[in-house]
């Protein structure tokens, strides 16, 4: 019986693609060749007849997201830690059960009792009291607003900007900026400071680096981001060697602004995003990035969720949260600051 993986691996496609692919994930902007491709390869390895074999009684999760599909593509981060939860879904013959937001709560689109509930992003605690009418066993994913009652899978978000500022710092640079919001919901949905941006001020001070000339102020969106860089620039306003983003949306629209400057990247400035998802790889330059691990976060979702499920033969009673550490990924977008000696560039 053929695995997810070894469909893939078949297909000639990742595992993510194929995944979206046999869940009819309605965002997934796939050819009908390439439908017709993984399919087909289903078929040949008896890849569904294994799916049909799972019986009427499979374990169901509900999956609630903070973003419409329209919403996700301006923010891919949270559609790739759903389809990674779909992913993990796919492998464990667990069925994946949407709950769609309406007047404050949310409807549950396919009648089925659920054993859990995902929840991606972050909610009000209207939605939160919402959610847990449809199963006491709900697991969020990349926010904790509900620790004495839910699971919880989030990011260390403290660890990542310290490897990335150390990044920066043993290439030579001490003029850094940081681009993306000031504010921004917090685990109830309320306005407050971000994270990130607040944890580049404090270390930057601890060094003594920090300069509030070299921060941007710009919601997590490419086109904003290239429009107040932009505007920067033409200002005649100082510029860092470096710049940490809080999104790959920054960053991408930092790198075009640059580019569009006549700026290289990474000659005259280094970027490091945050979040790491596939897209990373994809811009000119690759971006070097604080991965968050959104494939594993979306794997230990599932499994602490089925782990409260009673049909799994193990219920856990207490809650838990899990604090994943982000990893810095190496690619083109940094690099030492000219100048710098070869020995003061190495990675610590």
């Amino acid at each position: 019986m053929a695995t997810l993986k070894e469909l893939a691996a078949y297909a000639g496609y990742s595992v993510a693609t194929v995944s979206r692919i046999l869940n009819n994930d309605p965002t997934m902007a796939a050819s009908e060749e390439t439908r017709k491709r993984v399919l087909e390869a289903a078929g040949a390895l008896g890849y569904e007849k294994s799916r049909k074999r799972r019986g009427s009684h499979s374990m169901r999760l509900g999956v609630a997201e903070m973003l419409t599909p329209a919403e996700q593509l301006d923010d891919p981060y949270y559609l790739y830690l759903k389809n990674f939860v779909a992913q993990e879904c796919l492998e464990r013959r667990i069925d994946l059960i949407p709950l769609q937001q309406s007047d404050g709560g949310f409807v549950q689109l396919l009648p089925a009792q659920l054993d859990g509930v995902i929840a991606i992003g972050i909610f009000t605690v209207q939605q939160i009291e919402a959610l847990h009418g449809f199963s006491e066993n709900l697991v969020f994913l990349d926010s904790s607003p509900d620790e004495s009652r839910s699971d919880s899978v989030v990011i260390n978000y403290r660890l990542g900007i310290e490897q990335a500022l150390d990044h920066l710092f043993s290439l030579g640079h001490r003029q850094i900026g940081f681009i993306g919001p000031s504010t921004k919901l917090d685990d109830w949905k309320r306005p407050a400071p971000e994270l990130r941006r607040q944890l580049f001020i404090h270390f930057m001070s601890e060094r003594n680096a920090y300069d509030s000339r070299y921060l941007i102020d710009v919601p997590t969106n490419a086109a904003e981001t290239i429009a107040a860089l932009g505007r920067h620039l033409r200002a005649g306003r100082p510029m860092p060697t470096a710049f940490l983003t809080a999104n790959e949306e920054n960053a991408i629209g930092t790198v075009r602004a640059l580019q569009s400057a006549g700026l290289r990247v990474p000659g005259d400035v280094s970027i490091i995003s945050f979040n790491d998802t596939p897209l990373s790889a994809l811009v000119d330059p690759p971006l070097t990035s604080i991965s968050t691990h959104v494939q594993e976060m979306g794997r230990i979702a599932v499994q602490l969720a089925a782990e409260r499920m009673p049909r799994t033969g193990f219920r856990r009673e207490l809650p838990v949260k899990v604090i994943l550490p982000p990893t810095l990924v190496l690619r083109g977008s940094a690099a030492a600051l000219p100048g710098t000696h070869e020995s003061q560039a190495e990675i610590r």
